[in-house]
Parts: structure tokens; C-alpha cells; sequence
């Protein structure tokens, strides 16, 4: 009898338990839109990436300017001069895709431009959910913006707007559509404040120059 009891209570203490247990979602591409750091992070990259890329476009410029002059010159020259043409060229285009690669590269310059200013918005959006979560009692916060396949969401458990009020960003005119694809709504007042904000970062797209 005691062991029904007990396995009673402990079957209504975990229900309780779950029933307590509450869920949201974030966009967070929604939050990032609406964060003024993050605006001016995208432009900088965006600046520095048209920067890079120019750069590379005038080094595959300048192959392509040896490699023309070469097949014009070549039917007058001795073969070592042909062979030290073309030696210059092939270290002319190493030299270019080098420079691609440092650039926009895995891990490169535009990567760890990327690294050192989205990060710290990154983080400041994670502290914000975490401390939303603590707050409200929140088991699971799913983010809405990623990879993560949501075939429904009921608007009231989006807290994009709850995130954005903590990180203290603009509560008039918020960018991009709200909660369920309409119109976003009146930003809802928060008891928290702070300062705000992924992938991506932006993810600047780079391509290899016409040769």
C-alpha cells in the first residue's frame, strides 16, 4: 500500500513538474533586423568585402593583361624567355588566389572581421534570452530564424519582441513582419532593460574573378 502511495506521488509531483515546465520561440533575424549594432556590423563588412574584392579583381586583371601580352609576344620569343614569361605568369596568379584565399578564405580576414564584430551581439542576444528565460520560467526557448523546422508557431509564445525590449532597442517602427508572418505589433513593455545585439553573421558572398 505505502509503494502505491509513493508511486502516486511521485507520478503527480513529476506531472506537476511538466504542466510548470513552460516553452517559447525566438526569430532571431527578426531581433538582428531590429538591432542598430548589428546594422552597421553589415555595413562595415559589406564596405570591407567590395574593398577585398576589388582588390582581387585588379590582381586577375593584371594575369590576364601578362597572359595577353604573352600570346602576343610569344612567336617572336626564344624559348627560355617564353619559359620565364611563363613562370611570371603562374607566380602572378598563385599570388592572386593567395590573396582570395587570406581574404575570404575559411577562416580568413573577412571571417575573423565577421568573428570580431557580430560575437559580442551574439552574445548579448543569448544573455538576453537567458535572462527572459530565467525569469518566466522558460524549460525550452526555440529559435524560430535557424535551422529548426516549425510548421506552426502560436504567436503568443514568441518572445522576439520580450528579447528586444531587454536588450533596450528602439520600441517604435520595428523592421520585418511580427509574430505569424503579420504585421509586427506594439512592442510589449518588459520589467528588464540593457543594451542589445548571428551567421552570419552575415554571410558576404565573394566571387572568383573572370580570368
Amino acid at each position: 500500500m505505502k509503494k502505491i502511495i509513493f508511486l502516486v506521488a511521485v507520478f503527480i509531483f513529476a506531472v506537476t513538474t511538466i504542466q510548470a515546465q513552460k516553452f517559447a520561440y525566438v526569430d532571431t533575424q527578426y531581433i538582428l533586423d531590429n538591432i542598430p549594432e548589428f546594422t552597421e556590423a553589415q555595413a562595415q563588412l559589406d564596405e570591407l568585402s567590395n574593398q577585398w574584392q576589388k582588390e582581387i579583381e585588379t590582381k586577375f586583371a593584371e594575369v590576364d593583361k601578362m597572359y595577353k601580352d604573352y600570346q602576343a609576344q610569344s612567336v617572336l620569343l626564344p624559348d627560355d624567355m617564353k619559359k620565364k614569361k611563363e613562370q611570371e605568369i603562374v607566380e602572378k596568379e598563385k599570388e592572386a588566389k593567395n590573396l582570395q584565399r587570406v581574404r575570404f578564405g575559411k577562416d580568413g580576414d573577412l571571417f575573423k572581421k565577421r568573428q570580431e564584430l557580430v560575437k559580442p551581439i551574439q552574445e548579448k542576444i543569448y544573455n538576453a534570452i537567458q535572462e527572459l528565460s530565467a525569469n518566466n520560467n522558460y524549460a525550452v526557448v526555440f529559435d524560430k530564424g535557424g535551422s529548426l523546422t516549425m510548421m506552426y508557431a502560436n504567436p503568443k509564445f514568441d518572445i522576439s519582441d520580450d528579447v528586444l525590449d531587454n536588450l533596450g532597442a528602439n520600441l517604435n517602427n520595428r523592421k520585418g513582419k511580427g509574430k505569424s508572418g503579420s504585421p509586427a505589433p506594439a512592442p510589449k513593455q518588459s520589467g528588464t532593460s540593457g543594451g542589445y545585439n548571428t551567421g552570419s553573421g552575415s554571410g558576404t558572398e565573394t566571387r572568383e574573378p573572370k580570368k
